[in-house]
Parts: C-alpha cells; structure tokens; sequence
C-alpha cells in the first residue's frame, strides 16, 4: 500500500507540473504575439483584409482602364475614319484676306466681327 501511495504522490506533482506548464506556455504565446503585433505596428504593415480590399480595388481600376482604352482606340479610329473621307476645306479668299488682316494687326479681326455682331440684319 505505501508504494501506491507513492505513485500517486508523483502522479499529483506531474499533474501540478503539467497545469503549471499549461499557464506557462499561454503566457509565452500572449507574449510572443504582443511583442509580433508591436513589431508589425512599427513597421507599418497593413492586415490581411485590408490588402485584400486595396489588391481588389486595383484590378477594378485596372479593368476599367483597359475598357476605356479600348473605347478611345474605338473613337480615335472614327475620327481618322472621318477625316480622311472628308474633303479638304479649301480656303475662300475672303477668309485669307481676314487671316492676314488679324496677323498685320493684333486685334483687327475681333473689331470686324464685333462690328458684323453689332449691324442690324437686313
């Protein structure tokens, strides 16, 4: 009978040893994870989540970027389009004398049309 009691004497402090233990590495572990969230927090990392929604907002951006240019290229090729099936304006003489009128003297050209503006219409 005392060696039973022995055993269950070592069981008792192995127990104890085993809880002690079990605070101890929650202890280490609350420690350890302070100390990483101080060291992130001086680095000045960002969370997961938050890098998520910024990487989801880029490629957002950068499809409607790609849409867009693929609607100027659109446009860019109308205009040309346009522009190369459209006569050449030839220019009447009455516009070169105006041209050349408003280079001689600075001016003379917004007279004219304010004058044309102010004349009642016949």
């Amino acid at each position: 009978m005392p060696e039973n009691r022995f055993f269950e004497d070592i069981a008792r402090v192995a127990n104890g040893a085993f809880g002690a233990m079990a605070g101890v590495r929650g202890e280490v572990e609350a420690m350890v994870r302070q100390r990483m969230e101080r060291f992130t927090a001086e680095m000045n990392l960002v969370p997961r989540d938050e890098f998520d929604a910024v990487r989801e907002l880029a490629a957002n951006a950068r499809a409607a970027q790609e849409l867009l240019e693929g609607r100027v290229l659109i446009l860019e090729a109308k205009i040309a389009e346009l522009t190369a099936s459209a006569p050449a304006a030839k220019a009447s003489p009455a516009s070169a004398t105006a041209d050349t009128a408003s280079t001689k003297r600075p001016g003379a050209a917004a007279k004219r049309t304010k004058k044309a503006a102010a004349k009642p219409a016949e």
